[in-house]
């Protein structure tokens, strides 16, 4: 059992959903009789069936026999776990980039819908090249971390194409001109030209304390939510109950926001300065 080795990435949580599913449906185990039949902990098999730990096919396969699952779909889930550790650019150590950002980006590219909001900086899955590393500068980093940090981040937003993406923007974030003026401008156009490619972008202008830090909020086909939180070196993921105060507050300021319509309007004027 070498799952710990690596960090948790979206396809853990989607097979940790599959596997408890199958045993409340084939077995009377309760996860605790489950994981000492198996050898396990049972924080162990709590943190796989809830995608808190890298799962290798290796330990699906056990489990899967420990169930007594037929031998079609025990072979079809082994084979799609292995499938999913080679699933994209983040299985691969990258020097520079910190597995918590392949994390993100697996998560990124199993979510059926990406909720982002931002109080101090356009979110990463909309900057453009200009902007993201007037910011890292900021931020203390070399021209040679910029270059890798940009090239992972421009691999990330490939999902927008693909997934149901919002993003809540505070007023602030479109006076803030991270690059300088040209770049800031080419940053205010593509936000205004995410509308034309079907992305959500809204603009909010309420302050209220529970909206004092920026996150995403990661909703899956087959899994439990996830919320995204950036820190200054690294990122922090909440599971299960800690999502739940997030979901509300997206429900008030999709209440709360501009629309759609009024959000263009509010970046179209900013733009026109510039």
């Amino acid at each position: 059992m070498g799952g710990d080795r690596r960090p948790p990435q979206g396809r853990d949580r989607a097979i940790g959903a599959q596997l408890r599913a199958i045993r409340l449906e084939y077995t009377e185990l309760t996860a605790d009789q489950a994981a000492r039949e198996i050898g396990w902990s049972g924080p162990t098999l709590s943190r796989t069936e809830n995608g808190k730990r890298h799962i290798p096919s290796e330990d699906v396969a056990a489990l899967l026999m420990l169930y007594r699952v037929p031998r079609p779909l025990r072979e079809q889930m082994i084979d799609n776990a292995k499938i999913g550790c080679q699933a994209g650019w983040w299985s691969r150590e990258i020097a520079g980039i910190l597995p918590d950002l392949g994390t993100l980006a697996s998560y990124e590219a199993d979510a059926r819908a990406i909720t982002d909001w931002s109080v101090t900086l356009i979110p990463g899955l909309l900057h453009t090249r200009e902007y993201a590393a007037g910011f890292m500068r900021t931020d203390g980093f070399s021209q040679a971390d910029i270059d890798v940090r940009w090239k992972a981040r421009e691999l990330r937003q490939e999902v927008l194409t693909r997934v149901d993406y919002t993003a809540f923007l505070h007023e602030h974030v479109l006076h803030l001109p991270f690059g300088g003026h040209d770049a800031f401008k080419s940053q205010l156009r593509h936000l205004y030209e995410g509308y034309d490619r079907g992305l959500g972008i809204r603009v909010v202008r309420i302050v209220d304390a529970a909206l004092a830090h920026s996150w995403m909020l990661l909703e899956f086909p087959r899994a439990s939510p996830v919320v995204s939180i950036d820190l200054v070196r690294s990122g922090l993921f909440l599971y299960d109950d800690e999502v739940a105060p997030y979901q509300a507050i997206r429900e008030k300021m999709a209440k709360a926001a501009l629309s759609a319509a009024e959000s263009r309007q509010v970046i179209a004027r900013v733009l026109e300065r510039f």
